[in-house]
């Protein structure tokens, strides 16, 4: 600050210390009274006007001003204790006196110092422990402080937004319309009276607040009964909606929650899977994070809600309600000044750029894509697949293979027989596809179909095709595909004979075994009769053999004279042989035979 002395008085207080220091101790405060009584001033007055003018000495330091007897253990053990004996309200149960007192008793602690001159242990006095902590930055107070945050950024409007649901501790809506919104009276309404709580419990007013992180815009959406999925995504909904008066809409690229049930549960995380949102979710116990969302909630609490206690017709519906936090909004966004850009909310988001607005869906399909999770569809030979009662073809989705399942859902976006597939990138990220439904023409024919005789269009290869004639060259040991498939029609052994198949059994050491005594079993032949073939029969056989050379009433005559019980089955070969050499002016054994019967 700057001085007001003149400088004749100036002058003069720079002689009195220049005196006062030369006067050296004990003789500085004589000094400084005569001076005061010359000036007709008090000393404090004088030693005012000479701090104006002179630069204050920094008192040195003591050598051992940081040092301190306690141990850390013993430091760290009774932090540790007194930290423990807080009450979830912060309430500190236990004096320092009475942790050290307990810990001493127990022996965790020694606490106490040892004169090196004469080796005698001294007890240190609890103000000297209290130092010690403060040392060490382990006092409770100390502890207790905030860990130091990191400051976070948002790109663009609708880079992040952030959202908190909070109960309205004041207001309850009553079920029947004739009853408007009720005040929370305190004497019928706390903790000593939970059944009056549970009573209204479905009829509690919660609020939504939402906060665009880079413009600072504020949106309260109040809801009925209690924090979950259908009131999460209805509040988001109105969020994205366009609204008379109120510029900002569209879908996020971030959305920031706390850890609860409603805000990871299906709904809400199929909604934002479909529409690209990456959902961000807090560490619990650290709602700093979202501490924008947190002061905002604050503020609808004590800025907007009292207004609703004096209104001469209190409102009766939610519908009423938002009604008039859709005023406050408007006006509140566009008239306060934001503390870190210094502009109002309106005029900040108003800076957003095309690319960056993503102009929201109808409510109404918003709704379905809440409730509709993705599906699985199998990949036909034509690279197609069926959705919603529609063809579409994905031929053009890298990666695809026929009977293979794409995840397919709707395009929130697109016409109604639009569709997305949904893969997964390198970093394990969703990413969404377009589809068109496929046309057809009169005939029944797509339209992307090649019609006969006018050219000739294959299909480009696949992931299936590229991984088969890999496998091809492999095998034939071919660089292109066409060498490949020359070597397989000269019938090339795989891997040109290099792999042995019988390795692994002809490697394989075998043990040997003794041989084990056994008992030998009585089993008898079994004894097979074979009867003999009859004369007719046998002839029809040799017949057969002998073909021309079977001389008819001859030979069978000569047969039955020879076999009369008939011929059995392994003689045939014999006796087509004696027959055959027998032929006319033959002496053989027809000829012997017909003696014999003539003698």
């Amino acid at each position: 600050m700057q001085s007001t002395l003149n400088g004749g008085l100036i002058e003069y207080l720079q002689s009195v210390v220049q005196a006062a220091d030369d006067a050296g101790h004990g003789g500085k405060t004589a000094v400084y009274q005569a001076a005061a009584d010359k000036l007709g001033i008090g000393k404090a007055t004088l030693y005012r006007k000479i701090g104006e003018i002179v630069m204050p000495t920094q008192r040195k330091q003591r050598s051992d001003a940081s040092a301190t007897a306690l141990t850390l253990d013993d430091a760290q053990h009774i932090s540790a204790f007194l930290i423990e004996s807080y009450r979830a309200n912060g309430k500190q149960l236990s004096s320092l006196e009475n942790a050290v007192e307990v810990l001493l008793s127990n022996g965790r602690i020694t606490a106490g110092r040892v004169d090196k001159a004469t080796g005698e242990f001294a007890p240190l006095s609890i103000s000297a422990i209290r130092r010690g902590l403060e040392v060490y930055g382990l006092l409770p107070k100390q502890l207790s402080r905030p860990s130091p945050k990191v400051r976070l950024a948002s790109q663009h409007p609708n880079h992040v937004w952030q959202i908190d649901p909070s109960l309205c501790v004041l207001y309850y809506l009553p079920r029947k319309q004739s009853e408007g919104l009720q005040v929370m009276d305190k004497t019928q309404f706390y903790k000593n009276k939970p059944a009056n709580i549970r009573k209204i419990e479905k009829e509690r007013v919660w609020r939504y607040v939402i906060t665009d992180h880079a413009s600072g815009w504020v949106f309260v959406h109040y809801v009925l009964g209690a924090e979950s999925g259908k009131n999460l995504v209805d509040s988001f909904i109105a969020a994205t909606q366009r609204r008379d008066n109120d510029p900002v809409h569209g879908v996020p690229l971030n959305v920031m929650v706390d850890p609860g049930s409603a805000n990871t549960g299906a709904i809400f995380q199929n909604l934002c899977r479909a529409l690209e949102i990456e959902v961000l979710v807090n560490r619990p116990g650290q709602p700093w994070a979202k501490g924008q969302v947190e002061q905002a909630n604050n503020l609808v609490e004590c800025d907007f809600e009292h207004r609703l206690r004096f209104l001469k017709q209190p409102p009766t519906t939610l519908d009423e309600i938002n009604h008039y936090a859709g005023q406050w909004m408007c006006r509140f966004n566009v008239r306060n000044k934001h503390s870190r850009h210094g502009k109002s909310r309106f005029a900040v988001w108003q800076t957003i750029l095309p690319d960056q607005l993503r102009v929201a869906p109808p409510a109404q399909v918003m709704r379905e894509l809440a409730t509709t999770r993705p599906e699985h569809r199998l990949v036909s030979v034509n690279l197609t697949i069926s959705f919603k009662g529609k063809t579409y073809s994905v031929a053009e989705v890298e990666g695809v293979m026929v009977g293979e399942k794409l995840l397919i859902t709707r395009d929130p976006w697109g016409a109604d027989n639009s569709a997305r597939v949904v893969v997964t990138d390198e970093d394990g990220r969703d990413v969404f596809v377009p589809l068109e439904a496929e046309e057809y023409d009169a005939f029944g024919f797509p339209t992307t179909a090649v019609m006969i005789g006018e050219g000739y269009r294959g299909m480009k290869d696949g992931q299936i095709d590229i991984n088969r004639k890999a496998v091809e060259r492999l095998a034939m040991g071919a660089d292109t595909d066409e060498a490949a498939e020359k070597a397989r029609k000269k019938q090339t052994v795989p891997f040109n004979g290099e792999i042995d198949p019988m390795l692994p059994i002809t490697n394989t050491p075998l043990p040997d075994y003794l041989p084990r005594r056994g008992t030998a079993m009585d089993v008898a032949s079994p004894m097979i009769e074979i009867k003999p073939l009859g004369h007719v029969a046998a002839a029809k056989r040799l017949t057969m053999m002998l073909g021309n050379k079977w001389q008819g009433a001859r030979h069978f005559s000569w047969l039955q004279a020879e076999y009369p019980a008939g011929v059995m089955e392994d003689e045939l070969a014999s006796i087509a042989r004696q027959l055959a050499g027998a032929g006319p002016g033959h002496s053989g054994p027809l000829d012997v035979a017909r003696k014999t019967g003539g003698g």
